[in-house]
């Protein structure tokens, strides 16, 4: 997201984050199967794992899971109901793409890190356009 964030121009306005529902990872940077996925796609993937806190619901204005599960870890956080409608599938803003759940790659070989990469530019790319429109923001550079 943050790659196409930049291509677009918009890194001044809108922040991208990620954290995982799980403590495991903490501190740890990108897969290096994923890194490289992401590589060959003219992708950089920067930063380090961390898990999502009750805090981040007043932080961001979108939160999105990759999958059920983790949709309902995060909802689980949000005791009072207050943050539901901010909360949502990533792949809710796929337009090419059918699944809903991002699969987990970890333990299958190259070919599902490439899956999910193409799934998540597609979703990428929808959540931009949405975003774009929800909170007019004009692209200043290519949006792809």
């Amino acid at each position: 997201m943050n790659h196409l964030i930049e291509q677009a121009g918009l890194q001044e306005s809108i922040v991208c984050d990620s954290a995982g529902t799980g403590d495991y990872h903490i501190g740890s940077p990108p897969d290096e199967r994923m890194t490289l996925a992401a590589s060959q796609r003219g992708i950089i993937l920067k930063g380090k794992a961390r898990q999502f806190q009750v805090p981040d619901f007043e932080a961001f204005d979108l939160i999105l899971a990759m999958d059920r599960e983790n949709l309902r870890d995060i909802l689980f956080l949000d005791a009072t109901g207050k943050y539901g409608d901010k909360v949502r599938l990533m792949c809710d803003f796929a337009t090419r793409h059918r699944i809903r759940d991002v699969p987990d790659p970890y333990y299958g070989g190259p070919e599902g890190f490439n899956q999910v990469i193409d799934l998540l530019l597609d979703a990428c790319e929808g959540l931009l356009e949405y975003v774009m429109k929800t909170y007019s923001l004009p692209a200043k550079g290519k949006v792809q």
